[in-house]
């Protein structure tokens, strides 16, 4: 049984799977195109993208633009497939980044980490790219469409972040474990609150399940329960084209459940990590001396944090990790192995038509007696 599409608008991809954006440099043009190469949609995190260039430190608004420009277009020539960029709301050049985005003619703009409350009012005439919000309820759903309203644009489709997502969380810290904030209930509380909508405007706002879709089985649980697709982000960490260092992947490897930890992160979310003794130094109360040359996270207070997260996660992406961490999902310690993008799809889709034939096979069981 074959994965059916996902529909945004007039794009189509071939496969209901969204590689989730990941920063600092984690999701570049690598990862992106062989995602897209493979049927779904490609992502490029654009937080910190400029961490590589000469002058990233003297003019950060620069070197983040070239980044973001280079990686595009790097990844437009390895793939003729769908690609989105990831864009923080929180970013201090949140709106450059978007209209270097769709100057370059991006497929979609993924944008969470607070509310993208104008975010129609960037796009101009020609580049017209789908504007996907992350939302974690369905009154921010609720609250975008009515803003967006005023620009006579409703979102494209809506990515619902659920609590097992890695990175930083658009929960509180108590709802985190609370079973009233599950995935299955989020997506459900979503697709409630879109539906007024759709009957508005006449066409449908696809709703993406994301945060700890792991498996094929997920997938069919996830579409069964109405989303379109599902965004997944830990299951491509552990892949050769990712951008990390292979130190950054092999800790995916080695990680065990109990690992897992949620963090308090300097700018102002929750965020979920692998533990590690930069963490456990962070926890004793040590503070790691930064100045602060980037300032590119408009929520971080760095007079009174204890470390530089853009430092910290750039450090990680390369690989060193007694100077910096790495974000996970909950399900990161699931993972045993690295293996190509193509054969994780291929594993996805197996899983997939197996969850469907027993499925099917359930329906279809005689009544006993």
């Amino acid at each position: 049984m074959q994965l059916p599409k996902l529909r945004i608008g007039d794009l189509i991809a071939k496969i209901p799977i969204i590689q989730g954006g990941m920063g600092v440099g984690i999701s570049l043009s690598g990862l992106a195109s062989a995602v897209a190469n493979e049927g779904g949609i490609g992502v490029i995190a654009a937080a910190m993208i400029g961490m590589g260039e000469p002058d990233i430190g003297s003019n950060p608004l620069e070197a983040n633009i070239r980044a973001l420009k280079n990686e595009i277009r790097k990844a437009r020539a390895l793939t003729k497939g769908l690609l989105g960029v990831n864009i923080m709301v929180a970013l201090t050049h949140f709106s450059n980044l978007v209209i270097t985005a769709i100057e370059e003619g991006i497929d979609f703009i993924f944008s969470g980490a607070g509310l993208p409350l104008d975010l129609p009012k960037y796009l101009g005439r020609r580049n017209k790219p789908k504007l996907v919000p992350i939302v974690s309820s369905g009154r921010a759903a609720e609250v975008l469409c009515k803003k967006w309203a005023k620009f006579s644009y409703l979102p494209d489709a809506f990515v619902v972040e659920g609590p097992m997502a890695g990175g930083h969380l658009g929960l509180k810290p108590e709802q985190i474990f609370a079973p009233e904030f599950t995935l299955e209930k989020l997506v459900a509380d979503v697709l409630t609150a879109v539906k007024p909508f759709e009957a508005e405007c006449g066409r449908a706002i696809p709703v993406i399940a994301a945060g700890g879709v792991y498996t094929g089985a997920d997938i069919r649980k996830f579409l069964n329960l109405g989303a379109a697709g599902v965004q997944m982000a830990t299951r491509f960490v552990a892949t050769h084209e990712c951008d990390a260092s292979p130190v950054f992947k092999q800790a995916y490897v080695n990680a065990n459940k109990e690992d897992i930890v949620i963090i308090n992160s300097p700018v102002g979310l929750p965020g979920r990590a692998i533990n590690n003794e930069f963490l456990e130094a962070v926890k004793r109360g040590e503070k790691i001396p930064f100045t602060c040359p980037y300032h590119c996270i408009r929520t971080c207070d760095h007079r009174q944090s204890p470390y530089c997260i853009a430092l910290a996660l750039i450090q990680a992406k390369r690989g060193n990790l007694k100077r910096g961490f790495v974000f996970s999902g909950q399900n990161a310690y699931r993972v045993d192995r690295i293996i190509s993008v193509r054969e994780l799809i291929t594993t996805l889709k197996q899983e997939y038509g197996a969850a469907m034939r027993a499925y099917a096979g359930a329906e279809v069981l005689p009544l006993a007696g």
